[in-house]
């Protein structure tokens, strides 16, 4: 179909372009004087001169290091909630500690102190609240009860940049560790990447050191040096993690365009809640009262009474020309997942009421006002239909 209208794209401008370009020239292709830059600019645009910003080449690999520089390992448990990408929990794993799977709440689709609280062992090291679609979880509770029982906080906002907390951007709070994406499809992109942030010097260092082979200098500063500067040490088994400056050349304009791409996605936000009010639907929530949400996707919620099921819709949809897809399948329904912890959908039965209704509709910056009036037409005419 030539004008299918997909899911989502990126929207790269002439000015990421020239960077890329002349990344290229310079001779400096991977983590050099632009990621540097990057970081520099990402902790001033986060607002707190305290944080120290580690860019890595995925989100995935920034969890890894946050957990890894607290010190998850073997026998200690992990929370994490169902509802979420593998990722999330994968990265737990790597550590040879277990992921407990917890519900969500039935509005936000996030993780909520009370599912937390029910959750906690003595063998509870850390816990991961994800920030779903980009609307923040409610983190007060949760960083309080983390408090009271040592537990680390590890903040999953791959889709909340800029989300804000109770007027605080996600990354600033009073967290452990914040851990941010720049995949393809997200509010902002490296094409592949991501944000370590944290306000504790250790954990910075120590995840500085473990992105790159767990060397005890950077490469960048040893190779620019004007004095012999070969000699370094590896102080421990670390990974192969570090944001290359082709990607964060991208970045750097990226991040500059951040409030003019949230602009128009809280826009198309707000057109979506009013021109699908009233159908069997059950819309996104939005942030409370001064508070930002990403809108990195706009999930909706099929009512039993629309008269279609979930599948039949993204394949009318498809049908219709527009592109849909679903966040999440949650863990406790994958074979490894599932098999590996016995786990049923009856454990989870927010989770699984969600899934079995959600679709995600397009929501991104290329869209134009036509490519959302074709969503809208087509949400109403399945609908209509069924």
């Amino acid at each position: 179909m030539d004008n299918f209208l997909p899911f989502a794209l990126p929207e790269i401008g002439e000015e990421e372009i020239l960077e890329v370009a002349d990344s290229l020239r310079s001779g400096w292709i991977t983590t050099g004087p632009k990621a540097k830059k990057f970081e520099a600019d990402f902790t001033a645009f986060l607002g707190d001169a305290s944080l120290q910003s580690i860019s890595v080449n995925s989100a995935t690999s920034g969890l890894h290091l946050a957990l890894e520089a607290l010190g998850v390992g073997l026998g200690d448990e992990v929370i994490v909630p169902t509802y979420t990408f593998t990722a999330t929990a994968e990265v737990v794993r790597y550590l040879g500690a277990t992921p407990i799977m917890v519900d969500v709440d039935a509005r936000t689709f996030n993780i909520t102190v009370e599912t937390f609280a029910r959750a906690i062992t003595s063998k509870t090291k850390a816990v991961v609240p994800v920030h779903f679609a980009g609307l923040s979880c409610d983190m007060a509770p949760i960083i309080a009860l983390a408090k009271k029982h040592d537990i680390k906080v590890v903040e999953d906002a791959a889709h909340a940049l800029p989300t804000t907390y109770q007027g605080k951007v996600i990354g600033t709070l009073e967290s452990d560790i914040t851990v941010f994406s720049f995949y393809a499809n997200k509010t902002m992109t490296t094409g592949e990447g991501g944000m370590v942030v944290t306000r504790n010097p250790e954990l910075a260092k120590r995840c500085r050191i473990m992105r790159l082979h767990g060397i005890s200098r950077d490469a960048f500063d040893r190779y620019v040096s004007t004095k012999p500067a070969w000699f370094y040490e590896v102080v421990a088994p670390g990974f192969k993690y570090n944001m290359p400056d082709i990607a964060a050349a991208i970045g750097i304009h990226q991040l500059r365009r951040l409030p003019e791409f949230h602009k128009k996605r809280d826009a198309m936000a707000a057109v979506y809640h009013q021109e699908l009010s009233g159908l069997p639907l059950e819309l996104p929530s939005i942030a409370p009262d001064g508070d930002i949400h990403a809108w990195h996707l706009y999930p909706i919620k099929i009512k039993p009474e629309a008269g279609v099921a979930r599948d039949v819709f993204i394949e009318q949809m498809a049908a219709l020309g527009v592109g849909c897809s679903v966040h999440f399948i949650p863990l406790h329904l994958h074979p490894y997942w599932r098999d590996t912890y016995n786990l049923k959908p009856e454990m989870f039965p927010v989770a699984q009421c969600i899934f079995e209704q959600e679709v995600s509709i397009p929501l991104y910056t290329k869209m134009t006002e036509a490519d959302q009036r074709r969503v809208i037409d087509a949400v109403k005419r399945v609908l209509v239909h069924a």
